[in-house]
């Protein structure tokens, strides 16, 4: 099969995107949420969290054009606070209805059965039943002119996951608790840990 970047320009627009949504390969499920100035919480999903250092530990993802009101993009600017919560098996569902389009003032915590937890202090609400939960603080964002999309990073401020989670090295086996990863825009699978490799040198 070959497409070429004509042939895709004219596809339908759903076959458009289903296409390139699924083509980057398996993707992080992730739930982000928020509050506003005005204690409304927020909560999306998300499929482009990246990994953009370490030390100091810094995430990002990609928010689509303002064109349109985006709750999570407008509560960080706000507040400068946002949590990253892993998507496990059991709240698949919950999780992709989030991805529905809500008034500010509508909380997908209440029109799901996601639960939002509250630690230490920090300002964002974090998804309890989530295995993988970071508290995050805003540090930039970058305009990507080709499409108008936003990518946002932050640091990473608390972490917190399951115990079972943490092997001796630091890795953190995600596997362990049947958390998710997404294909396109709409399927859920959980990988399963197949081997792990030693850290390669030339030889």
């Amino acid at each position: 099969m070959h497409y070429t970047k004509e042939q895709i320009e004219e596809f339908p627009h759903l076959f458009k995107i289903n296409l390139m949504n699924s083509i980057s390969g398996f993707k992080s499920a992730n739930l982000v949420a928020t509050k506003s100035k005005d204690n409304y919480t927020n909560v999306a999903v998300f499929s482009s969290v990246v990994h953009y250092g370490s030390s100091p530990a810094i995430l990002g993802f990609v928010l689509r054009p303002t064109t349109v009101i985006r709750n999570t993009y407008n509560n960080i600017k706000e507040t400068g606070f946002f949590t990253i919560n892993a998507v496990s098996e059991n709240i698949i569902d919950d999780a992709h209805h989030t991805s529905a389009k809500y008034p500010s003032d509508v909380s997908e915590f209440d029109k799901t059965n996601l639960i939002s937890e509250y630690k230490n202090g920090f300002f964002a609400p974090f998804v309890k039943q989530s295995p993988l939960k970071i508290g995050m603080k805003f540090l930039e964002e970058h305009h990507i002119k080709a499409n108008g999309t936003i990518l946002v990073l932050g640091e990473v401020i608390d972490l917190y996951f399951e115990d079972d989670m943490i092997l001796e090295d630091g890795f953190l086996d995600l596997s362990t608790q049947n958390v998710a990863t997404i294909n396109g825009l709409d399927t859920y699978l959980i990988p399963k840990e197949k081997r792990r490799l030693n850290y390669q040198r030339p030889k």
